[in-house]
Formats: C-alpha cells, sequence, structure tokens
C-alpha cells in the first residue's frame, strides 16, 4: 500500500518542483521596452522639366542600288574584232568610249551598194528631167490644148524620185548599220556582268553585257505611314511632281565596315507613286551624287548592293519637353514630384517615343521633377525622399 502512494506522489512532487522553478526564471527575467516604429519614405530620383526645340528624324534603312541601268545590245549580227579592257565585269568606262567593235568589211560593202544605186537612181532621175523638159518643148511647138500627163513623162517623173528617194533610205539603212558596228557607252559608266569575247559571233538583239551608270547611286528608303507625319510632306509632294528641285530634302547615310562607321550625304529626290498595301510604308528614293569618289578617312566608294542607314531631318518642333523612357507610367502618364516632395500623377501629350526618351508636346512645365523610380504602389499625395546626387 505505501509503495502505491509513492507511485503516485513522486511525480507530482516533481511536476511542482518544475512548475516552481519555472516560475522563478520568468520572474527573474526583464521585459523589453517598447520601441516606436519609424516609417521610411522611399527615396526616388528625379529629373528637372526643361524644353527645347528639336527636329524630328526619321531614321530608316535601305540598300544602294544605280540609278541607271541598261542591257547591252548589238542591232547587227557579226563577229567581235575588239573588246574594251574596261568592258569587264566591275569594269569602269566613260561616255563615248568603245566598248564592242563588230567586224565592218560586210557592213561597208552593203555601203558601197547602197551608194552605187543612188547614182543610178540620181542619173536615171536626170534623164527622165531631161526627156520631159524636150516632151514639154514639142507639145508647146506641135501640140493643141493642155498636155496630158503622160506626154509630159509625169508618172516616170515621179517613178525617178520614188526611186532615189528608196535609194537613198537603202543607202542611210547602211550607214547606220555601218555605224552600229561600234557599240559606244552613253554615259559613265560600270558592266555588273558581261559576257562577249573576241571572235565571238553576235546575233542582232542578244543581249552581251548589263551595265550601270555612275553619275548616281539611288537607295530605296522606307517611311512606315505613322513617321510621314514628321516630315515635311508639302515638299515631298512637289518632288513627287518634279518640281521645286531647289528643296530637296537631305539625307544622311551611313554603314559601319570593319568597326568604322562612314558617312555620305544625299537628298530625298523623289517619292514613289503608292503606298505599299501590305506594309503601310511609302517608298523615298535618296540620290547620292558621285558615289564612286573615295572620301575622306578612306571611306569606301557607294557599292551597289550596300545596306545602309538613313537619317532625314524632318520638322522642327519648338518647346517640347524630353524625358526618359523609364519615367512613363503606362501609355501616356507620369509621375511628378512637387515643392512638398509628394507624389503627383500627371497625364501628357506624348509628340513622339524614342528608344530611349520620350518627347512630350505638352502637360509639363519646365522645372518640374519627373520621377524616373518605379515604385511598387505609387499613391497620389505620397511622400517621397528626392535623392541628393553626390
Amino acid at each position: 500500500m505505501p509503495s502505491t502512494i509513492l507511485k503516485i506522489l513522486l511525480p507530482l512532487v516533481v511536476l511542482a518542483g518544475g512548475g516552481f522553478a519555472a516560475l522563478k526564471i520568468r520572474q527573474s527575467e526583464k521585459m523589453p521596452e517598447p520601441r516606436e516604429t519609424t516609417v521610411h519614405d522611399p527615396v526616388v530620383r528625379v529629373v528637372p522639366v526643361r524644353r527645347d526645340d528639336v527636329t524630328l528624324d526619321v531614321t530608316t534603312y535601305g540598300t544602294v542600288r544605280s540609278r541607271t541601268e541598261i542591257q547591252v545590245v548589238p542591232r547587227v549580227t557579226g563577229r567581235v574584232e575588239y573588246v574594251a579592257p574596261g568592258f569587264r565585269d566591275g569594269g569602269f568606262f566613260k561616255k563615248g568610249e568603245v566598248l564592242v567593235r563588230i567586224e565592218r568589211e560586210d557592213y561597208e560593202l552593203a555601203k558601197t551598194r547602197a551608194g552605187a544605186f543612188v547614182s543610178q537612181a540620181e542619173a536615171r532621175l536626170e534623164r527622165e528631167l531631161a526627156e520631159a523638159e524636150v516632151a514639154k518643148k514639142e507639145w508647146d511647138e506641135f501640140g493643141k490644148g493642155e498636155a496630158p500627163a503622160l506626154v509630159l513623162r509625169e508618172p516616170q517623173l515621179a517613178e525617178a524620185r520614188a526611186a532615189l528617194s528608196s535609194a537613198k533610205a537603202t543607202l542611210a539603212a547602211a550607214e547606220l548599220d555601218l555605224g552600229r558596228t561600234e557599240i559606244r557607252a552613253w554615259f559613265d559608266g560600270r558592266v555588273r556582268q558581261e559576257s562577249v569575247e573576241v571572235g565571238q559571233f553576235l546575233m542582232a538583239g542578244s543581249r552581251i553585257a548589263t551595265v550601270y551608270g555612275t553619275d548616281f547611286a539611288e537607295v530605296r528608303l522606307s517611311i512606315p505611314d505613322d513617321q510621314l507625319g514628321y516630315l515635311d510632306l508639302p515638299v515631298l509632294r512637289d518632288i513627287a511632281a518634279g518640281s521645286h528641285a531647289g528643296n530637296l530634302i537631305p539625307v544622311r547615310l551611313s554603314t559601319t565596315m570593319s568597326g568604322t562607321r562612314f558617312q555620305w550625304d544625299g537628298e530625298i529626290a523623289r517619292t514613289e507613286a503608292e503606298v505599299d498595301p501590305r506594309t503601310r510604308v511609302i517608298y523615298c528614293v535618296a540620290r547620292v551624287r558621285d558615289p564612286y569618289a573615295v572620301g575622306e578617312n578612306g571611306r569606301p566608294p557607294l557599292m551597289i548592293g550596300m545596306y545602309l542607314k538613313a537619317v532625314i531631318p524632318g520638322r522642327r518642333v519648338e518647346g517640347v519637353a524630353s524625358v526618359p523612357r523609364s519615367a512613363l507610367r503606362g501609355r501616356n502618364r507620369v509621375l511628378v514630384v512637387d515643392a512638398d516632395d509628394r507624389i503627383r500623377w500627371r497625364t501628357v501629350e506624348i509628340l513622339r517615343k524614342q528608344s530611349a526618351r520620350v518627347l512630350i508636346k505638352s502637360g509639363l512645365e519646365v522645372g518640374e521633377r519627373v520621377c524616373l523610380t518605379d515604385l511598387e504602389t505609387p499613391i497620389e499625395g505620397m511622400k517621397v525622399r528626392v535623392e541628393t546626387r553626390r
């Protein structure tokens, strides 16, 4: 019996002792002093608003092409006896230079025969004129009334004159063919591709080369319809109509080769006649004078097929605010920090969005501070601290 009571009381004594010890430990601890909670205002970066006059440049790209390109085709048949040294792929030539010469003997003989026919026709006409004069005198002496046309040999004279005209035309054609045995350059140019050699027999009308002019090069530039408003469209219409040549729009063309940037100055010569129905762009054609001249700092010639960047100066707009694109919130809103360092929402009228900046036409005043920091939950009137740059 006593052992049973001991088994019951012993755990109770242990639990009571543990509870008493815990109470004493808790009573010996010092309670922490309460602290005031401080809420820090977010730090933001700002940029002051300033207004400037800006030119709304339009940047686009295009490929160099020739302004004048033709197929060289012989107009007479014959064997080639001469090909100009520069008349090779990539070769240059000057206006009036003989590019290809075809053997002339057959055409010189044809000219001689035609000349002989002219002489015969002239002699026949002289004979008919003389006989007509004799016939008229005889009629005046022996005839009565008006002389018949046949008596006066008028049909024979008409036939002789026609024969002479035909012979002269044949001579002129022979002279043309003889002249066409020499194919001359119509302009200063360069050979894109040729396929003719000395000794080759050419047929009239066969293509032997493709050449293009070197006085100008052209670059076809695409202008999206949303960029057209930045350009001076009335001038473009004048150019398309072929007037106001003195108002050509300048354009700066450039490319990078081996890490070096090269530039060419050109001008918008014309616009094409229609808007591309698929891409909704209009094409302008820039023209560069003397594209093969070697420029300063080793600038290479403007080669056909080169891909170029083009910057076209557009309309000039006064009093435009420019802010970093990171300042834009949504489509057309920004955050402004007022004089009390509080956030204010502002709706602005955007003139143009660029890659790094936004041009704002209205909605911001000079000197106002635009917030650049991306706040998580900006609230109207929220207090902020403006970052002080050292």
